[in-house]
């Protein structure tokens, strides 16, 4: 979405409102606040099904291992 929308990661901070921190933890596949997946859903002006899925607790296990 960010490239559709010629953003980068720095203008969806600002745009969102959200930390470099909490963009490094996206960048890394960790968890954030439901808060903040709303806030990039606004910016981006998409469903919260357009920045994110759902993994199977099977596959998030192996991932994390």
């Amino acid at each position: 979405l960010l490239i559709d929308k010629q953003m980068k990661k720095t203008d969806l901070r600002g745009a969102a409102g959200i930390s470099s921190g909490t963009l490094a933890k996206l960048g890394k596949n960790e968890s954030v606040t439901t808060d903040v997946l709303v806030r990039i859903c606004r910016a981006l002006n998409c469903d919260i099904g357009d920045i994110m899925e759902l993994v199977p607790k099977e596959s998030y296990d192996a991932v994390r291992m």
